[in-house]
């Protein structure tokens, strides 16, 4: 695996494979890599002859009130890791690298209306972080093809709407969730949690297919409200505390109506130090 820090070597890279006719699949991470991580490079094998990662700890996607500098970072260990998945390039750039005027006063890109929904609306201005670094590295790796998981609904479908909206020639590939054997979505944060909050951690991916199987126990309209209220209450008995359960139409978020088929649970609650997140998509 090679490892770059710079973009000059990373388009060196890029462009002698492009001379070869090899398509390239990218995967952006901000490291402390765990097997929803890997799965991500496996799919990406799939879909193209070379695959770049990104490890970047993305300053502008944090909010005032969340600590950066205690983001969880292993370079070491995750470079070990995507070494056994046979990645071909490691690309680990510096804040400076990417944002050489500091984040605040960088251009930015902004996805309208999706990016202030929910996680949207509790973390402010983090999907335009999202955008702007998302952007900025597709730039610099010009992929064919990049894999994100679905775990993170809401920032997959901003992605995919910036790509739309802006014509780039990627393909956005959703790649399922990765659970624990508990239920748990595999996520970096997971890492912040006691092993008695662990232990209570998959109540709220219990809590998302119970609230399925009600939404699809009958085709008569449902008091959707008294179903999410009911799903809150839950999460909140089993000792966390619920962010927001959203029903939504799958692929515009808007609350769901009675003619939505294609819809998706999200969900968010916090739990000790970590604010966990969820979804599970439903057909009616």
């Amino acid at each position: 695996m090679n490892t770059v820090e710079n973009i000059n070597d990373l388009r060196a890279q890029v462009k002698a494979w492009r001379m070869q006719g090899l398509t390239i699949a990218f995967v952006p991470t901000m490291g402390n890599l765990h097997d929803g991580h890997l799965a991500l490079v496996n799919a990406a094998h799939r879909y193209a002859d070379k695959v770049i990662v990104s490890i970047f700890v993305n300053p502008m996607q944090f909010g005032l009130s969340e600590d950066i500098d205690n983001y969880p970072r292993t370079l070491a260990q995750d470079k070990a890791s995507l070494i056994k998945v046979n990645t071909d390039l490691l690309f680990t750039p510096t804040a400076e690298t990417i944002y050489p005027k500091g984040f605040g006063e960088n251009s930015y890109v902004e996805v309208p209306n999706i990016s202030n929904l929910y996680c949207g609306a509790s973390r402010p201005g983090h999907f335009r972080g999202v955008a702007t670094v998302v952007c900025k590295l597709f730039n610099l790796v010009q992929p064919d093809v990049a894999c994100f998981g679905s775990k993170d609904y809401q920032q997959l479908q901003v992605i995919q709407t910036m790509v739309e909206d802006l014509s780039m020639p990627v393909d956005i590939v959703p790649v399922e969730i990765v659970r624990e054997t508990s239920g748990l979505a595999m996520s970096s944060r997971n890492g912040y949690l006691t092993p008695e909050e662990l232990a209570i951690a998959p109540a709220l991916y219990k809590t998302l297919q119970w609230l399925s199987a009600e939404l699809r126990k009958s085709h008569q309209p449902r008091d959707y409200a008294a179903l999410v209220m009911q799903a809150c209450e839950q999460i909140d008995r089993a000792g966390l505390k619920t962010d927001y359960i959203n029903l939504c139409h799958a692929k515009t978020l808007a609350p769901v109506t009675p003619n939505d088929k294609d819809i998706v649970i999200l969900a968010a609650a916090y739990l000790g130090k970590a604010r966990l997140i969820d979804n599970l998509p439903v057909s009616l």
